[in-house]
């Protein structure tokens, strides 16, 4: 099961996909984001993991540009309780090799390192690598 996010030009900024057999989302990221894309998203992932009951997220940003730090207290306060709530305990994090990208996320690890296990990631085998071994 695949879905697509797109914004009003047509361009995809999102598309999270259930992998039955590593039993993880796997979200990959496009672009510049916004609060409202980081907002979708997220409830798509919870839409997807309340479904799926998966308790792990592999979350690409190798071609995400930009910051998204203006949805961190969105993503802190909201979010991470309920996408607990659904199950998720652990998140490979890939990072945007975009200084700003990084920049937000690790302001997010930072944030919610305490309620899940967050790890960051340059490559894509690595995250999953280490999301098997959870």
């Amino acid at each position: 099961m695949t879905t697509t996010l797109r914004r009003g030009d047509g361009s995809t900024y999102l598309t999270v996909r259930y992998d039955q057999s590593e039993n993880w989302i796997h979200a990959q990221w496009f672009g510049c984001q916004t609060l409202g894309t980081v907002m979708d998203g997220g409830l798509t992932y919870l839409d997807m993991m309340r479904h799926e009951s998966c308790p792990k997220l592999l979350n690409d940003h190798r071609n995400l540009v930009g910051t998204f730090l203006e949805a961190n207290d969105w993503i802190q306060q909201v979010w991470t309780p309920l996408i607990i709530a659904a199950g998720l305990r652990s998140i490979g994090q890939i990072v945007s090799p975009d200084v700003f990208g990084q920049l937000s996320i690790e302001d997010l690890q930072h944030r919610i390192s305490d309620k899940l296990d967050i790890y960051l990631f340059d490559d894509l085998d690595a995250a999953q690598n280490w999301l098997r071994a959870q």
